[in-house]
């Protein structure tokens, strides 16, 4: 049977990354059928890994120091192709970055994605996809305008300290220094987040909690953010608190539509698009995908729902590798999935699996190699 077999999976988060899955798998494929085309594209939903993704289906990596979430230098990456650059929030603002035991839910920072947007700038981007997802920050994006010249003022005139706390006190916010670049530059939001800035289902409420504010913390800082898209609106940007997206990432979604112009689109599928993948399926026998965990947050906006979906679309059999799996066979049909394979059926030892994923993942792609090739 003609065809080539492509391998798309997102990582295994703990574990392996997106493309240190695709090779171990197609490693494994390889050994049994050294005749078959076997053809690697690790994918992402936007959020952790989604330069590492763009960076392994040919982007330029462009490294960058930045500004971590509390302040401190740390090393980051975009990625480049032509006039487009994808940056990835989690690489300099990520809530992964900091010690658990001491979260910095007032003073974080989304400086260090507005430098990475600045550096994209400087690589003479155009059209730059932002990724969000996982920031230890709430600051509404306040953090990553002023990286990009925006001044955030206090009543006396003095500049606000970096924060979603410190944004009680803005007075004013004044955009005329605002890089002029973003003038000529599409932003496009990549972010399956639909909540709005404020209130019940807004930034500081539903994601605070876990970025270590406790329940009068969350109150401040949903107040502070109030305050922020007052004087942004006052700053000509119209009020867009209560657009789909506004409170991803700590509101960084808000900064960066009311500001920035950006367009939200879901994650997975700007990633997609990103590497190409609908070229790269076009007459495949076969595709690869998965992440560690397969369960029902899978099925809402994860990447190998995303593939599953494109790709049983064109009529390509579709199976998944994964950590474990908690969808039962129905779940996993009707989602796109004509099968699904598990290393906890191979090392039900969780801490195991994850050490030697790698390994554990040579021997499953082996055995679909004998299954499905």
């Amino acid at each position: 049977m003609p065809g080539h077999v492509l391998i798309a999976p997102d990582k295994f988060k703990g574990s392996l990354t997106a493309p240190g899955v695709a090779e171990a798998v197609a490693d494994g494929m390889r050994r049994v059928r050294a005749d078959v085309d076997v053809q690697v594209a690790p994918v992402a939903d936007g959020g952790d890994g989604t330069v590492s993704a763009a960076i392994a289906s040919g982007y330029r990596r462009v490294p960058v120091r930045v500004t971590g979430p509390v302040g401190e230098p740390v090393d980051a990456e975009i990625a480049v192709d032509g006039d487009t650059a994808v940056v990835e929030l989690a690489s300099a603002s990520g809530l992964a970055m900091l010690d658990p035991a001491r979260l910095a839910p007032m003073t974080a920072t989304s400086a260090g994605t507005g430098e990475l947007v600045r550096a994209a700038l400087d690589e003479g981007a155009h059209t730059i996809v932002l990724g969000v997802g996982g920031s230890a920050c709430t600051d509404g994006g306040a953090g990553m305008l002023a990286a990009l010249g925006a001044r955030l003022l206090a009543a006396d005139g003095s500049p606000l300290p970096p924060g979603g706390g410190a944004l009680a006190e803005l007075d004013k916010l004044d955009l005329g220094d605002l890089d002029p670049r973003l003038n000529s530059a599409e932003v496009v939001l990549a972010s399956d987040v639909d909540n709005p800035l404020l209130g019940p289902k807004g930034a500081a409420h539903v994601y605070g909690p876990q970025k270590g504010a406790d329940p009068a913390q969350v109150e401040q800082l949903d107040a502070a953010l109030a305050r922020w898209a007052q004087a942004v609106s006052a700053a000509g940007c119209g009020d867009v608190s209560g657009h789909p997206g506004a409170g991803a990432a700590g509101g960084v979604g808000f900064g960066a539509i009311a500001v920035l112009g950006a367009r939200r689109r879901p994650g997975t599928d700007v990633v997609l698009d990103l590497v190409g993948f609908d070229r790269r399926l076009a007459g495949a026998r076969l595709v690869v995908t998965g992440e560690g965990s397969l369960d029902e947050q899978t099925l809402h906006g994860k990447a190998p729902a995303g593939v599953a979906s494109r790709a049983s679309a064109a009529g390509v059999p579709v199976v998944a590798v994964a950590g474990r799996c908690l969808l039962p066979a129905q779940r996993l049909h009707d989602a796109g999935f004509a099968a699904a394979y598990a290393l906890a059926d191979v090392e039900p030892d969780p801490e195991r699996s994850m050490r030697e994923g790698a390994q554990l993942l040579v021997g499953v792609g082996e055995r679909i190699a004998r299954e499905w090739l």
